[in-house]
């Protein structure tokens, strides 16, 4: 039985993977907050952001902490095609509940379905990923713990929902991001829990990418788009800030027109043909001889 390494480059990677999924959940939550206020395409693009976050939040998540992912007797590498097909699984099945959530008319049979739908798409992308590696021996699974993973899933994405629907303040989404954070890093650390490695010694070389040929370079440009991504979320109006914006620029309009209408009446009472304030003609005198 090999000996499992959950950190081997101490607390960076667990503080820096939980900082990548609060990142995501955050992203996530805002823009699902945003297509509720809005309306055809504009829901639906915003609805597309949100699971393209959250997402691509979990993905990153689960590889940077996959990153001080260690078995002493056997190097690791990964299968590069189920890794992306990992991270498109994620990015699909969360969308699929977020989109019922967006769309759907009964919201709490739309919280249920997209909870359990989301949270079975978070943990399928957490054993699709562990299906990526490659190693010297095999991988076995604890099933309770499988199963206690899977249920944490369900009930943190069912709670990042609920809190799209419920809470529009952006300290409350930031306390539900640092929450629903913390439940995912504990989905994916119960679920590595569960995992013990038989090793069988071996000399031939592993097929696939080691973490920082391919894992790194991949978690560094999906952390760039959601820096950038939150930066223009940030930087968008609210419906209800456009609303004020228009409603702010209603009576200057107004104003404006009416003082061209005055403007417009003073130049009628003027001095112009046919005005009251024409002089009268001069009157001929008679002179008789």
């Amino acid at each position: 039985m090999g000996h499992l390494d959950h950190a081997a480059f101490g607390l960076l990677t667990p503080v820096l993977s939980y900082a990548m999924a609060v990142i995501g959940a955050a992203l996530g939550l805002r823009c699902t907050v945003r297509a509720l206020g809005a309306s055809g395409r504009s829901r639906r693009n915003w609805l597309i952001t949100a699971a393209s976050a959250i997402g691509t939040g979990i993905w990153t998540m689960h590889f940077v902490a996959m990153l001080g992912f260690a078995v002493r007797g056997t190097d690791i590498r990964y299968n590069v095609p189920l890794t992306i097909l990992s991270l498109l699984v994620a990015m699909l099945v969360v969308g699929a509940g977020v989109f019922c959530v967006g769309f759907g008319g009964d919201r709490v049979r739309a919280l249920l379905v997209g909870g359990l739908t989301t949270g079975l798409g978070v943990a399928s992308m957490h054993y699709l990923g562990m299906v990526a590696l490659r190693l010297h021996g095999s991988v076995h699974y604890d099933p309770l713990l499988v199963v206690l993973s899977v249920v944490i899933a369900v009930v943190a994405a069912t709670a990042a929902l609920w809190a799209a629907l419920n809470i529009k303040s952006p300290v409350a989404v930031a306390v539900a991001s640092l929450v629903m954070g913390a439940a995912v890093s504990s989905m994916h650390y119960t679920g590595m829990l569960a995992v013990s490695v038989q090793v069988v010694p071996s000399g031939d070389e592993l097929p696939g990418a080691t973490a920082m040929q391919f894992i790194f370079p991949l978690a560094v440009g999906l952390g760039s788009y959601l820096f950038v991504t939150s930066a223009f979320v940030a930087l968008s109006p609210t419906a209800r800030e456009r609303a004020a914006y228009t409603s702010a620029a209603r009576p200057e309009a107004g104003s404006e027109a009416g003082l061209e209408a005055g403007s417009g009446a003073d130049d009628e009472s003027g001095s112009g043909p046919g005005s009251g304030s024409a002089e009268a003609p001069n009157a001929t005198t008679t002179v008789t001889a």
